[in-house]
């Protein structure tokens, strides 16, 4: 093996490694060793990017969550109103995940998210992506001038949140076959309405 890698970013390569390997065989199984190896790259290389093991872990985690928020604020502003980015988000939220199965299964079967529905307060800790979506929903009430009980809007919530990640799920199983490219209908039909 070399420590030359000529097949472009030897950082994102190595993300990419480790979460093939998580999703294969757990977290506990990953090394800097395995994902250079995935690389076709000497086992000293990764140490030019991550001095361990957690250290990768975290670029993981942070190079996904960044990714994944990137689509969906772009989802977001390029919508005139909320009613209209909370669509494009949904169907956002599936092509990334369409494009990238390997992330989804990671992020939601590989990683602790924690996203509070409740409206009572901001929450520091939850998921990004989550909070994006409830900001984007809080403002769709704003401009529709809707009142809402808080049942009503952790219900609703729930259920925007659950329309796109229920297809994303469907779409990212290896074992389901469809007609057509996922992310063709996500965006020629309202398959998310």
């Amino acid at each position: 093996m070399s420590d030359n890698y000529h097949h472009g970013n030897l950082r994102q390569a190595l993300i990419d490694a480790g979460i093939k390997i998580i999703n294969k065989s757990g977290e506990e199984n990953l090394s800097l060793r395995k994902a250079a190896a995935m690389c076709n790259v000497s086992h000293a290389a990764p140490y030019a990017h991550f001095k361990d093991k957690k250290e990768l872990i975290e670029a993981i985690k942070a190079s996904v969550t960044e990714q994944f928020m990137k689509e969906l604020s772009a989802a977001v502003n390029d919508s005139p109103d909320a009613e209209s980015a909370l669509i494009n988000m949904g169907r956002h939220y599936i092509a990334f995940f369409v494009r990238r199965p390997d992330y989804f299964r990671f992020v939601f079967g590989n990683q602790n998210i924690t996203a509070h529905i409740c409206f009572d307060k901001k929450y520091e800790n939850d998921y990004p992506p989550f909070t994006l979506l409830k900001e984007t929903y809080l403002r769709y009430l704003r401009e529709k001038k809707l009142k809402k009980s808080k049942k009503e809007k952790e219900t609703e919530l729930i259920q925007l949140w659950a329309s796109a990640h229920g297809i994303a799920s469907i779409a990212c199983m290896s074992g389901v076959e469809t007609s057509f490219e996922w992310e063709d209908r996500i965006f020629s039909d309202m398959l998310l309405r």
